[in-house]
């Protein structure tokens, strides 16, 4: 059986497993039948897609099945793109639905959620295997609407109804900006199938309404500011294994789409297409670290993270298309390797750190991290496992996440060979808008860890937390383990990934295991180099070293004293630092301007016991400004357009018989 039509048997079992759901999803033993049987599908499918990668053919399989459009059929192609992101995708799925083992025994709806996970994952294998634009838009919309229907597994809670409203709004705008790009693309023949569309020659016109129809269309799904607003919404309301999936896979999914039909389809860019990417990747990633470093919610700021790292990879892929369209293929190899490497860390990391709000939320009922507190004595796994996930989102060494924007900072520094001024200057500027952010980040979960687990319990639940099951903590410890080895072996990787930037740039990076000591090194090793093994090596030696001297010469007596408290001693848990408290001085300084930030304190008068208050209020500009307008004029004109529920039949007659009067008109005044 070809590789190909293993991975189609793979989604058409996966597709059983919904139906299976259906069926038996009132049983206690339907969670784990389905989950089960969802890990070993994607074991499956991501083993296939690993060697496939490995061992790239000259010539990608390919089958067509007599479904679809019918003179071509569905299409489904396995390239080393494609097999990279099945790989993304079914490594989350697995580790999703090994998580869910253990969450789904404290799922209220486990009914409303069983039928469509394994859906979701079927889908996005679908979108990642169609090779023509009938089948990629049929299963993106697919994937679109089992993860909708996850959102909606909680209806009954009025926010997850809203977020699910919106959610669906945005995931139809989105498709509708999809039909409209393909279809530029197939011209007046009507050639969708993706072999044809990238043989032919698109002119500079229909290339550039396509890369804006892609930034909005495979933007609105990834998180691109201002397509963002469904994120924070969504993402909460879903469960955690669900959210973590469409945090950390299905943005993914939606970058494929871009990379697909910009790098692959459309062929040589122009320069300043760059331009606009780089501009909407580094305003994104700001704006979302912005955003998440403001939220009390847990996994809202992990949702306004993943906006941020959207806005990373953006800005690689920029670059990436800025060195194409001037002929530096090395350097467009490295920049489009470190999007493609970030994509697989934030995989990695990002559905880390949602398994660990999930681990806290079943322990303790709360997401307000400001309810929290000295979970690290209570949940000691689940601690070390969101301390790895914060270490690698924060790209701090030795970690994966610090690989990956290396990489993209070292390709950030090709850019004075670049002949165009707009690009001399856009790129150092959006180079400083990435500094930026990645201090936000540092600082965001810096918070997030030190409210949630360090310092005394704010809350009863908190004080009774206990540690969440087996499965839940194996999930976190794999994905732990992939960060570390992602980040102290990115060598491996990038040699992983070079089957992938060959047959979209035409080059590659140096061959990474040819390197003594396997340093990383992205140009020439007397420009840069970063070696991950030796800085893990040197950390766990010195950390071992003071830790045994430690104990060896230090006294052996047992001493106990007070903490030092600054002169004012701690009487409740309330008086600790805060996660806002943490954020004050950022919000001060950047605050005004991003959300409008105001602060008023209620300070009573000397004898009266009143306490006195701090209230923030802010402001999401993006929303106030473009959504709710548009809000409202929908709104306005529905309420006009309401009459038209109760004409008379006869009305009803005459305004068809005006519409096709019209129609004939436009298609005999048509040149």
């Amino acid at each position: 059986m070809s590789s190909i039509s293993l991975l189609l048997w793979c989604v058409a079992a996966l597709l059983g497993s919904s139906a299976l759901a259906v069926a038996i999803s009132r049983s206690s033993s339907a969670p784990r039948a389905i989950y089960t049987s969802v890990i070993a599908i994607c074991v499956v499918a991501g083993v296939t897609a690993a060697v496939a990668l490995a061992g790239a053919p000259p010539i990608p399989p390919e089958l067509t099945l007599p479904l679809g459009l019918p003179w071509i059929g569905a299409r489904f192609r396995l390239d080393p793109l494609a097999a990279f992101f099945l790989l993304v995708v079914n490594i989350g799925g697995a580790a999703s639905s090994l998580f869910g083992l253990g969450y789904g025994k404290h799922e209220s709806a486990s009914h409303r959620v069983l039928p469509f996970f394994p859906a979701f994952i079927a889908g996005m294998n679908l979108v990642v295997l169609s090779d023509d634009a009938f089948t990629f838009l049929l299963s993106w919309e697919f994937m679109s609407l089992s993860s909708w229907a996850l959102v909606m597994a909680h209806h009954r809670e009025p926010e997850n109804s809203t977020a699910g409203y919106i959610y669906l709004v945005m995931a139809s705008f989105g498709t509708l900006l999809l039909l409209l790009a393909f279809g530029l693309l197939a011209g007046p023949d009507g050639s969708y199938g993706f072999e044809a569309i990238r043989a032919a020659e698109h002119s500079p016109l229909v290339v550039a309404l396509v890369l804006a129809l892609m930034l909005l269309g495979a933007g609105s799904k990834a998180g691109l500011v201002p397509l963002h607003v469904w994120l924070p919404l969504a993402h909460p309301a879903a469960p955690s294994h669900v959210s973590a999936l469409m945090s950390g896979v299905m943005t993914k999914v939606a970058v494929y789409g871009f990379i697909r039909v910009i790098f692959d389809l459309v062929g040589q860019p122009n320069w300043w297409s760059s331009l606009i990417v780089l501009f909407i990747g580094g305003v994104t990633a700001v704006l979302g670290i912005l955003h998440a470093l403001m939220e009390k919610d847990i996994k809202r700021l992990l949702a306004y993270s993943t906006i941020e790292n959207i806005g990373v990879i953006f800005v690689s892929l920029g670059l990436a298309l800025a060195f194409q369209a001037n002929g530096m293929g090395l350097a467009a190899a490295l920049a489009l390797t470190a999007a493609l490497f970030h994509v697989l860390n934030h995989s990695f990391f990002k559905t880390l750190l949602f398994f660990g709000a999930g681990a806290v939320l079943t322990a303790t009922g709360a997401r307000n991290m400001e309810k929290l507190g000295g979970l690290i004595h209570r949940m000691p796994v689940t601690s070390v496992a969101f301390l790895t996930g914060c270490i690698a989102i924060s790209a701090l060494p030795p970690l994966n996440g610090f690989a990956s924007e290396w990489l993209i900072f070292q390709a950030i520094l090709q850019s004075p060979d670049l002949p165009q001024w707009g690009l001399k200057l856009m790129v150092p500027a959006v180079g400083g808008m990435l500094a930026l952010a990645a201090a936000f980040a540092a600082a965001a979960f810096v918070k997030a860890f030190g409210t949630m687990f360090l310092g005394r319990p704010r809350s009863a639940p908190a004080g009774q937390a206990r540690e969440v099951d087996r499965y839940s903590l194996a999930a976190m410890s794999i994905l732990g383990g992939l960060c570390l080895l992602a980040g102290i072996l990115p060598g491996l990787v990038i040699d992983g990934l070079s089957p992938v930037v060959m047959g979209l740039v035409g080059q590659r990076m140096p061959v990474q295991t040819e390197v003594p000591w396997l340093s990383l090194v992205p140009i020439a090793e007397s420009r840069s180099s970063y070696n991950g093994l030796l800085v893990f090596i040197f950390i766990v030696v010195s950390a071992s070293l003071a830790a045994y001297v430690i104990h060896r010469f230090a006294s052996r007596a047992l001493r106990r004293g007070p903490a030092w408290n600054c002169g004012f001693p701690m009487v409740t848990a309330d008086m600790q630092y805060s996660g806002n408290s943490f954020v004050q001085p950022i919000r001060r300084v950047f605050g005004t301007l991003a959300f409008q930030a105001r602060e008023e304190i209620d300070m009573p008068a000397p004898g009266d016991m009143r306490p006195a208050r701090l209230t923030v209020t802010m402001r999401d500009l993006v929303w106030d400004g473009l959504y709710a307008p548009i809000a409202g004029a929908v709104g306005f004109a529905a309420d006009r357009l309401n009459v038209l529920q109760f004409l008379t039949i006869r009305r009803y007659l005459s305004i068809v018989f005006g519409a096709l009067i019209i129609l004939l008109l436009v298609l005999a005044l048509w040149p």
